[in-house]
C-alpha cells in the first residue's frame, strides 16, 4: 500500500503542481480528462476514494466467501457462465492459484482488437476513466490494480493498445491490451521509445500486477475506451464550432449578407439555447463590420447556408451540452457487471431472490448483484447525434463555400478571381463536395449494426468507440472543409474592399482575417490550392491548441 499512499499524496506525479488532478470517483470533469490525456497532468487518489475501493475489494471477497456464484469471479463470463473456476468459501492457495489463472487467460482470450494503435491522448483518457469510475466503489478491483493505473499516468507508461474491434457493451476486446501491460505482456511507450512492456515497468520503477478475483473482468468490463473516444472528440466538437461561427461570419461578410436574422428579436421567437448562444457569439465577432451599415445593392435575404447557421450550429451546440451531461454520469459512475454496491441493505420484507445477493454480516456490508450498466446507449445516441449535427454543419460550409463563387450572389469575380486571366477558386469546388461527402458519410448511424456473439446471450450492442471514431474523423474532414471555406472568405472581402478589409471588418472577423492572411497570403494569381488547404488547415488546427479571441470555444470566453 505504500505506492498507493503516494499516488493519494501526489508524490508519485510528474506534472506541474496546478495541472493534478485528484480523483475521487465522483466528480471527474471532462476538462480533467482532457488535463491528464494531453498535458500530462498527474493524479492523485483521494484517500476516501482508495477506502472506498478497498472496501469493495474486501466485499466482493467476503461475498464469495459464502461460496454463491459470482460472474467473473468464481464462474466464467459470456456463455461460459456456467462454468466454475473454483468453489468454497475460503480463499486458499490452490483458489488463488486458480483465479490468478482464470484472470490471465480472461485477459488473453480477449485481447482481440485490430486496426489502428490508439492515440496517446486516448489511450491515457481511457486508464484515467476506468481508475476512476473504479473508485466509484462498483468494480472491487484489488487496490494493486488501482495502483497500477495511477501510477501508468504519473510515470508515462502508455500502453499499445489498438483501437478497433468494440461493440461498445463494454471495450472487452480493446481494454484487456492495458491489462497484459499491467502483467508485464505485451508493449508500452515510455519516454517517447516504444519497447516491451516488461522493460517500460522496469524503467518506470513499477512491478507487474497479478490479477486476481474480478480484477481481469473489471478491466475488460468497461466503456472507458469508448467514453475516452466521446470526451476527446466531444471536446475538439465544441472547439470547431467556435471557429466555425467566425469562418461564416466572415463568409457573411464576403457575401455582404443580412444580420437580420441574427438580431435579439428574430432570435427571441424561438428561444433554443444553442441558437441564441450562437447568433449571440457571431453578432459579437461582427461588431463594428460594415454589414451595419444599409446598402441598397444588398439582397433583402441571403441564401439558407448564411441564414440558418444558428439554427444549425446552435442545434449541434445543444446535442453536445446533451452528451456532455450524459458523459459526465459515466466517467463518475459504475459500469461494472455485476457491482459491488457498499453499505446496501435488503428491506426487511425483500424476497429471498433479492437477499441472495447481500452480505449482512461481517465487517464489510453490502451486495454484489448482476447489472446490465456496460450499455452506453444513454450518451452514445446524443454521440450519434452530434455526428449528424456535424453532417449539417459541414452541408452549410460547403453551400456558403459554393455561393461565394458566384457572381450571382456576391457581385464578384466569378470564382473570386483576382483577374488577369486567373481561374481562381473554380476546380477547388470538386474539394469542397468531396469532403462535405466525407463528413456526410461519416454521420451514418451504426449504433444497432451488431451480430449476436457468445451464444447469442450478448446479441445488442452500441458501436460506441466506432461512433466516436467517425466523429473523429468529422472533425478532421470538417476543419478542412472551413479551411476551404476560410480561404473563400478571406479572398471574398479582399475582393470587396481592395483598399484594404480591416476597416470594414467586424472587430472578431479582423482579427481572423488578419491572423489567417499572416500564413496564407490573398490570391493574386493562380497558385496550387492544394498547398493552401494544407497551409489554412493548420492554421485552424493551430488556434485550436491555444486559440484566440475569435476562436474560443463557449467555456473558455
Amino acid at each position: 500500500m505504500a505506492l498507493l499512499a503516494a499516488l493519494m499524496l501526489g508524490t508519485a506525479a510528474q506534472a506541474a503542481d496546478d495541472c493534478s488532478v485528484t480523483l475521487d470517483g465522483k466528480s471527474l470533469t471532462a476538462a480533467q480528462v482532457l488535463a491528464v490525456a494531453r498535458q500530462d497532468c498527474a493524479v492523485a487518489i483521494a484517500p476516501a476514494a482508495a477506502r472506498r475501493a478497498a472496501r469493495a475489494y474486501d466485499l466482493l471477497l467476503a461475498y464469495a466467501r459464502l461460496d454463491k456464484p459470482v460472474y467473473g469471479l468464481n464462474r466464467g463470463v459470456g456463455l461460459n457462465k456456467d462454468q466454475t473456476i473454483f468453489q468454497g468459501g475460503e480463499i486458499s492457495p490452490e483458489v488463488r492459484r486458480l483465479s490468478e489463472q482464470f484472470n490471465r487467460n480472461l485477459l488473453h482470450s480477449h485481447s482481440a482488437a485490430y486496426g489502428a494503435e490508439a492515440p496517446r491522448d486516448v489511450t491515457r483518457a481511457a486508464m484515467l476513466i476506468r481508475l476512476n469510475t473504479a473508485l466509484f466503489g462498483g468494480a472491487g478491483m484489488q487496490p494493486a490494480v488501482l495502483e497500477q493505473y495511477a501510477a501508468f499516468l504519473n510515470r508515462d507508461v502508455t500502453p499499445v493498445m489498438l483501437g478497433e474491434g468494440s461493440v461498445g457493451q463494454a471495450d472487452i476486446t480493446i481494454l484487456p491490451q492495458i491489462g497484459l501491460v499491467m502483467m508485464g505482456e505485451g508493449e508500452a511507450w515510455h519516454g517517447g521509445r516504444r519497447m516491451g512492456a516488461e522493460q517500460a515497468l522496469r524503467e518506470a520503477g513499477l512491478a507487474a500486477v497479478r490479477p486476481f478475483g474480478k480484477d481481469a473482468l473489471s478491466m475488460v468490463s468497461s466503456n472507458a475506451y469508448g467514453a475516452a473516444l466521446a470526451v476527446l472528440a466531444a471536446h475538439d466538437a465544441r472547439a470547431l464550432l467556435a471557429q466555425a461561427d467566425a469562418v461564416a461570419a466572415l463568409s457573411l461578410e464576403g457575401l455582404d449578407g443580412n444580420l437580420a436574422p441574427l438580431l435579439a428579436p428574430a432570435q427571441a421567437q424561438r428561444p433554443y439555447a444553442g441558437q441564441r448562444q450562437t447568433a449571440e457569439r457571431m453578432l459579437g465577432l461582427l461588431r463594428g463590420s460594415a454589414l451595419w451599415k444599409r446598402d441598397p445593392q444588398r439582397p433583402l435575404q441571403d441564401p439558407l447556408s448564411f441564414r440558418t447557421v444558428s439554427q444549425v450550429h446552435g442545434a449541434a451546440r445543444d446535442l453536445l451540452a446533451l452528451l456532455d451531461r450524459q458523459l459526465q454520469v459515466q466517467i463518475n459512475s459504475s459500469d461494472d457487471n455485476p457491482t459491488v454496491v457498499l453499505d446496501a441493505a435488503p428491506a426487511a420484507d425483500a424476497p429471498e431472490y433479492e437477499t441472495q445477493y447481500y452480505v449482512t454480516s461481517g465487517p464489510v456490508r453490502g451486495a454484489v448483484i448482476p447489472s446490465a450498466g456496460f450499455d452506453p446507449s444513454a450518451w452514445v445516441l446524443p454521440l450519434q447525434g452530434t455526428a449528424v449535427a456535424l453532417s449539417q454543419v459541414a452541408q452549410l460550409s460547403a453551400q456558403r463555400t459554393l455561393r461565394l463563387t458566384d457572381p450571382a450572389f456576391t457581385r464578384l469575380p466569378r470564382f473570386l478571381s483576382p483577374g488577369n486571366g486567373a481561374i481562381g477558386y473554380g476546380p477547388i469546388q470538386k474539394t469542397v463536395s468531396s469532403l462535405a461527402a466525407d463528413v456526410r458519410a461519416l454521420s451514418g448511424p451504426v449504433v444497432t449494426d451488431v451480430q449476436p456473439q457468445a451464444g447469442n446471450i450478448e446479441d445488442v450492442g452500441t458501436n460506441a468507440p466506432l461512433t466516436g471514431l467517425r466523429v473523429t474523423g468529422q472533425v478532421a474532414s470538417l476543419t478542412r472543409l472551413l479551411a476551404v471555406e476560410l480561404m473563400h472568405g478571406a479572398q471574398a472581402v479582399d475582393l470587396r474592399y481592395p483598399q484594404g478589409p480591416a476597416a470594414a471588418l467586424g472587430q472578431g472577423t479582423a482579427s481572423l482575417w488578419r491572423d489567417f492572411r499572416a500564413q496564407v497570403p490573398a490570391m493574386v494569381e493562380d497558385r496550387r490550392n492544394d498547398a493552401d488547404v494544407i497551409t489554412a488547415t493548420a492554421f485552424l488546427r493551430q488556434a485550436r491548441a491555444q486559440p484566440p479571441a475569435w476562436g474560443r470555444a463557449d467555456a473558455e470566453r
